[in-house]
């Protein structure tokens, strides 16, 4: 296709599926799936994690990233199948959707599983390694032709991580105290520890683990990260008022505070340093990374929400290279917000299903 094929996939509390083609607006419904617990996505499936499995959705749209340039794709969305495990997986992948491999942590099996993303691209689900550790809140993320796997200490707590190759087999390790987050940018493997992150690369055949400390006298750490595609700067989230910047070319944290708590945060990282943020009070509020400034705030957009604890949990975020995506789902919509223009809200958008789970999908 000429340009990227924009989608975003909504899941209700039911497990209803349904699309939105954001170029046309054209809708239609994926069928049902087992509640999920969370949701996840590559930029082509979504991955949605129950307590018992992940099942797994080709949205049919996807980008092929060749760093200088990009190949645009659309085929038929449908439902690829199931990966059984115990307790909701924290799914892990890699920068490209049809080639590489996707990781599955089960927590209360302590299974490890990689799925092979070709074959997904063919329909058919393959796991090219399947490992068991002891239960804990742990992951498993893609590296090379192998993957990052934590390893807990004696009271189950994530504390270290090893790079196994394709079978397996051990070939480095490295602490990292209280393990949790991952992302991975065009630089490498992010994974979040209490002390800092550690980046993983390959050197070949060889993992590299590289330590990336907090600044002296940090705030609290980050356990998750998010920002667009590829991108080497991501926003860590932890419980302060506040957002983590990690460069992961530049190996550097920076430390951006909000003007309110924050529910969640994405890095644009484009020319601007544009920075989305989603406060405890419902706005979406847009900082400028290099000045830490705010730069624009809309109204509260997602008060309802909040204030169900049935759906405060759910509410999600995603930045493109222009646009940023909220689901509302007590509000029934998800805003579509073009942060670049004064956080103007360009869309309100609805799904035939209610948007308690939302991917963007194309990118």
């Amino acid at each position: 296709m000429a340009e990227p094929q924009l989608h975003l996939v909504g899941i209700d509390a039911e497990g209803q599926t349904s699309m939105v083609d954001l170029l046309n607006g054209t809708q239609s419904r994926l069928g049902k799936v087992e509640p999920p617990v969370h949701v996840s996505t590559d930029g082509r499936y979504v991955f949605a994690a129950d307590s018992t499995g992940v099942e797994i959705l080709d949205s049919g749209a996807w980008t092929w990233d060749h760093v200088d340039h990009f190949h645009y794709y659309r085929a038929d969305p449908r439902n690829v199948g199931r990966v059984d495990g115990g307790g909701a997986a924290a799914i892990a992948t890699g920068m490209l959707s049809t080639a590489g491999r996707t990781g599955m942590f089960f927590p209360a099996s302590g299974e490890a599983v990689l799925l092979d993303n070709a074959a997904l691209s063919g329909g058919t689900i393959s796991e090219t390694l399947r490992i068991r550790t002891k239960p804990h809140a742990g992951l498993i993320a893609p590296l090379g032709e192998g993957a990052v796997v934590t390893e807990p200490n004696d009271t189950s707590t994530a504390a270290g991580l090893r790079a196994v190759d394709a079978k397996g087999n051990e070939l480095a390790t490295t602490e990292c105290p209280s393990a949790a987050g991952t992302i991975t940018t065009r630089v490498g493997l992010v994974i979040g520890c209490s002390d800092g992150a550690v980046i993983a690369t390959m050197d070949g055949t060889t993992p590299v683990f590289e330590r990336v400390p907090y600044p002296t006298g940090a705030a609290a750490p980050a356990t998750s990260f998010n920002g667009r595609k590829g991108r080497p700067v991501v926003a860590g989230l932890g419980p302060d008022s506040g957002v983590w910047l990690l460069n992961t070319r530049q190996r550097t944290w920076e430390w951006l505070p909000t003007t309110t708590p924050v529910i969640t945060a994405a890095t644009a990282d484009d020319v601007n340093h544009h920075v989305v943020v989603i406060g405890t009070d419902g706005t979406v509020q847009v900082y400028d990374g290099s000045t830490k400034k705010l730069i624009s705030s809309t109204a509260p957009l997602v008060t309802a929400s909040l204030a169900d604890p049935a759906y405060a949990g759910k509410i999600q975020l995603t930045v493109d290279s222009q646009r940023a995506y909220i689901n509302a789902p007590a509000e029934g919509v998800v805003y579509e917000i073009d942060y670049a223009d004064d956080a103007r809200v360009a869309r309100t958008l609805e799904l035939p299903t209610k948007p308690v789970h939302v991917a963007e999908t194309g990118r």
